[in-house]
């Protein structure tokens, strides 16, 4: 789409306003609105200015001055503004320079993608994550020197079976029973089915919803495989549309990876495709119907796991969804079909079309941008370097002796350790300049200021009940 499609569009569909957005470092979608008048062919090189500084991870108060260039192709009309409105998503640069600018995680996708090309191994690298999430009816939380404390509430939590509701109609999920049986225990079809329409008339190809497995409203919406960057858009319109689905009917959606005790966590297994000249790569007459290149690729994504796992699973809640013992995928093995390995390949069609390799560690907390470039750059490296990925494990992790399960390696147990991983294990993400070192060393200390250092330092409310009178 041109900038002169772009006015032809907002005439079309009587815009009066545009709203601009962009990805912040960690990972929540900003936006700011200007009138229509203010939208012309110029302003797709123009880009409108915003105050870096006030963006978390971003600029200096002494050089705040940013760019935001909209990007015509990502034309879409708002499905929530009473106003009609034109969202246009943008990339960042510096006034001065006109330099795209490095921590910008739309720009380091779009530069995963042009190394992936510049490597002559493919032309295009596909994702598809499955993003699962919860709807809750109510959440309260707040946290203070001398207290803390959340509170969690669903229509569907087993925990409620006994409530006065006047009347209580029952049929609630219990714990692990989610998957999925029909209303009236499911009670979210029709906010499911709103959310996934809406997201078609978005133009997102998607492929299906359904209940997860824990109570309390857990789902899973998924979207068709897309190229890297047109996926990050897409997963930040999916966040946003079921985020203001759910608001608009009186519901609350989080994609927290675990806000329930003793039920499941929400994952976000990712789909990784590599083509070229239309061409799938990565079926082949190997294991489980792979290339040999898909194999290197696994060999990628489990030698730098560890340190992925920093982008892949950014928050310190990541960790408790990821323990060892439970059904999380933490060992660093590969299987077909078995989903208790951290990679697995889908076994349910032959067709080379579909053949991918399954990272099923991350979770849907991650910037999409920046997780899916990281995932790609462990993918090429392993590619490059011929990582053996060792013997597939088609076993059930968790019934193997202890002597046996100490040889498997595991996901990072806290983001602290994470980090560690990615200041220890960073080379093959400066490659072709896609991650920058500055990136890395602000991620790191981001993470480390904002959030392991604040979750360290406070007692847990689990530490009275263990601890009080001791």
């Amino acid at each position: 789409m041109k900038p002169s499609d772009v006015l032809k569009m907002a005439k079309e569909n009587n815009v009066r306003v545009v709203d601009i957005r962009f990805m912040d470092f960690p990972g929540i979608w900003q936006h700011f609105s200007v009138p229509l008048g203010e939208l012309g062919e110029e302003s797709f090189e123009d880009g409108f200015g915003f105050d870096g500084s006030s963006i978390r991870g971003w600029q200096a108060i002494d050089c705040s001055d940013m760019l935001i260039i909209p990007d015509p192709s990502t034309a879409k009309i708002d499905p929530f503004f009473e106003v009609p409105t034109l969202v246009l998503i943008g990339n960042i640069v510096d006034p001065i320079t006109r330099e795209s600018y490095s921590r910008d995680p739309r720009f380091i996708a779009q530069k995963a993608e042009n190394y992936l090309k510049s490597t002559g191994i493919g032309d295009v690298a596909f994702f598809g994550p499955e993003a699962e999430f919860f709807i809750f009816d109510n959440i309260q939380y707040d946290s203070g020197k001398n207290y803390s404390y959340y509170e969690i509430d669903s229509v569907e939590g087993i925990w409620n079976s006994g409530r006065e509701e006047g009347p209580n109609l029952g049929y609630k999920p219990r714990h692990k029973e989610g998957y999925f049986p029909v209303p009236p225990i499911d009670k979210f079809q029709d906010l499911r089915t709103e959310m996934m329409l809406i997201l078609e008339n978005l133009g997102v190809d998607m492929e299906c919803q359904h209940h997860e497995v824990a109570t309390a409203g857990q789902a899973e919406i998924d979207m068709r495989f897309k190229p890297l960057v047109q996926m990050g858009d897409q997963l930040a319109w999916f966040k946003y549309v079921l985020k203001n689905v759910a608001y608009r009917a009186g519901h609350t959606v989080t994609f927290m990876p675990k806000p329930l005790f003793e039920d499941n966590g929400s994952g976000m297994h990712i789909h990784v495709s590599i083509w070229k000249d239309g061409k799938p790569l990565f079926a082949g007459d190997k294991y489980a119907g792979l290339s040999q290149m898909a194999l290197y690729a696994i060999g990628g994504i489990l030698k730098h796991c560890k340190a992925l796992c920093a982008f892949t699973n950014p928050t310190t809640n990541s960790y408790k969804r990821l323990v060892p013992g439970f059904e999380a995928p933490v060992n660093l093995a590969y299987s077909g079909r078995n989903r208790s390995a951290a990679v697995r390949i889908p076994m349910y069609s032959a067709s080379p079309k579909a053949k991918r390799i399954e990272f099923r560690t991350p979770d849907p907390s991650c910037n999409g941008y920046m997780a899916f470039s990281a995932i790609l750059m462990a993918v090429l490296d392993g590619i490059q370097n011929k990582i053996d990925p060792g013997d597939p494990l088609d076993k059930n992790i968790y019934d193997l002796p202890p002597e046996e399960l100490a040889t498997i390696p595991s996901a990072p147990g806290s983001l602290d350790e994470a980090l560690a991983a990615l200041k220890a294990d960073k080379d093959f993400l400066l490659k072709g300049d896609v991650f920058t070192q500055d990136v890395i060393d602000k991620w790191v200390a981001y993470k480390t200021e904002n959030e392991v250092n604040p979750v360290r330092l406070r007692p847990h409310p689990h530490e009275f009940h263990l601890y009080y009178d001791i």
